[in-house]
This record gives C-alpha cells, sequence and structure tokens, in this order.
C-alpha cells in the first residue's frame, strides 16, 4: 500500500510500539491502524497501561488536508481526540483504519487516551468532545465577566449549594429581594 499521507513511501507492516500491527510509512513515518487489531490487542491485555508521555518532542502538526484511505481511496472522515487539543486523526469508516502521522500515537499517550483509540472515532466519544469544550468556552466567558477570583467564589458556591437538600428554598432565599417580605 502506498502511504495516504506522503505519497511517495510504502505501508510496511510493523508493530506499534511492539504492541499491536500496524502498517509504517517507510518514508515519513506515519501509521495504519486496524481498529480489529488494536481491539484484539486491547483484549488479550487489558491491564497494560500506557506510559504517561508529558513530552512530545515529535512535529505533531495536524494534517489540515483530507486523506484518502490507503485501501479503498475514499475520502478519510477526521476526528478529535481531546477537548485539550484541536489535533485531529483520520479515520476510514469502510475499512475500520486509523491513519497517524509521525508524532500522533505519542501525542495520543500524552492525552492519554492510547488505550481508548477505538473509541475516538465513536459519536459518543466526539459529543463528549463538544461538552467539554462548551463548558470550556462557558468558563472563559464567565471568567472573563465576573473576575478569576470573582468567578473562583461563585463557582464554589454554586457546587455547595447543588449539594444541599434544601437547595430550592435556598435560591429562593437567595433571589428574594427582601427574604423577610410578604410582598412580591
Amino acid at each position: 500500500m502506498q502511504c495516504t499521507q506522503c505519497k511517495q513511501g510504502q505501508l510496511i507492516p510493523s508493530f506499534l510500539d511492539d504492541l499491536f500491527r500496524a502498517h509504517t510509512c517507510n518514508h515519513c513515518g506515519g501509521n495504519w491502524i486496524m481498529i480489529e487489531d488494536f481491539v484484539s490487542w486491547k483484549e488479550r491485555n487489558q491491564a497494560y497501561e500506557f506510559e504517561q508521555v508529558t513530552d512530545v518532542s515529535e512535529d505533531t502538526s495536524d494534517t489540515k488536508k483530507a486523506l484518502l484511505c490507503p485501501v479503498t481511496g475514499g475520502i478519510m472522515r477526521k476526528f478529535k481526540i481531546a477537548a485539550s487539543t484541536d489535533h485531529r486523526v483520520d479515520y476510514s469508516a469502510q475499512v475500520g483504519g486509523i491513519w497517524l502521522d509521525k508524532g500522533e500515537w505519542e501525542l495520543l499517550k500524552a492525552e492519554g487516551v492510547a488505550g481508548a483509540l477505538n473509541n475516538v472515532v465513536t459519536q459518543q466519544w466526539q459529543k463528549k468532545i463538544r461538552e467539554e469544550n462548551t463548558a470550556s468556552h462557558f468558563a472563559e466567558i464567565y471568567a472573563a465577566k465576573f473576575g478569576e477570583a470573582t468567578y473562583k467564589e461563585v463557582k464554589a458556591l454554586r457546587e455547595w449549594l447543588n449539594a444541599q437538600p434544601n437547595k430550592a428554598d435556598l435560591r429562593a432565599y437567595l433571589l428574594a429581594e427582601d427574604p423577610y417580605s410578604t410582598e412580591r
């Protein structure tokens, strides 16, 4: 198979981190992984803990252009790997293969998602990322609007209030113009 990324190298059978089967480009170092190979390996090695990478020294620049599946020639979809990064991996649903540019495997380990590689391409995973991004965006808006210190305090107050058994009455008390008056 020809490399989908650099179009110059060949995809040579290999093992990613000496763990599970992959095909590695002999020119650019990218990896083609079949989800079924990863899942099969994962089922046999359930207790395996991926090393926590803290410094990704490889150039992990994301491929912005659409890549073609090295098996079918169809356009692969891009899936975000985590809310903490805009980085995306390329996935061919037709054959169940993921393309990882050189350095992306290390990035997956650094983000703590290497063990969930098969989940990254699911709707549930992508929905969770969107929800995390939305919450982060609102947190930034509130911090800018209230100021960091005030936002931290009101967030703690909100957590405390939500943990109270009579939180509805407490909210009513707090929101009343004069909680000691019968006037509305």
